[in-house]
């Protein structure tokens, strides 16, 4: 009898073995399973800010584009300004200068708020990465040689960017 219940003794410790060997499996399986879907979810979150952070972007170029665009349409207003107030300088109509000048300068100032900038190119060193040449006149004095003699166009940068080369004359 006492080996009876010795050998019992033994086939229950050797099914409670084999339960804990069972049940530290199926915990070794369950903890893989939830590493791997922790995984996928990190993976999942920083390929969504990826997508949040490209959309935004996208969002800000589609807006800047647009203003680019409608900034570039102003510019033959702004050019049309420019030769009202040239011609009106020989005129004795002050209220048409003054108005005329008062109008181009309003749009400029506001044109300026929202990044477009002047290049200056009369006197200045001809550079073919703002100025594009229409034709090359003899200098007056040596010293003007490939210098830009006259501004045909005014040109534009938009945020640092060149909207419209200005058209120059360069000294030969």
């Amino acid at each position: 009898m006492a080996e009876e219940n010795n050998k019992k003794d033994r086939q229950t410790a050797a099914k409670q073995q084999k339960g804990k060997e069972d049940l530290r499996k199926k915990v070794e399986e369950l903890e893989a399973k939830v590493a791997k879907e922790h995984d996928d979810y990190i993976r999942l979150m920083a390929e969504f800010e990826t997508f949040r952070r490209r959309s935004a972007e996208d969002r800000l170029a589609l807006v800047s584009s647009a203003a680019a665009d409608t900034i570039e349409g102003l510019l033959p207003v702004l050019d049309d300004c420019e030769r009202a107030i040239a011609l009106l300088e020989k005129s004795s109509d002050e209220a048409a200068k003054e108005g005329t000048k008062l109008i181009y300068d309003k749009l400029m100032a506001y044109l300026k708020t929202r990044g477009l900038e002047v290049i200056e190119a009369r006197g200045q060193k001809f550079d073919t990465d703002l100025h594009e040449a229409v034709t090359q006149f003899p200098a007056p004095t040596p010293e003007q040689k490939g210098f830009v003699i006259d501004v045909v166009q005014t040109g534009y940068t938009l945020k640092g960017k060149v909207l419209r080369y200005a058209k120059v004359v360069v000294g030969a």
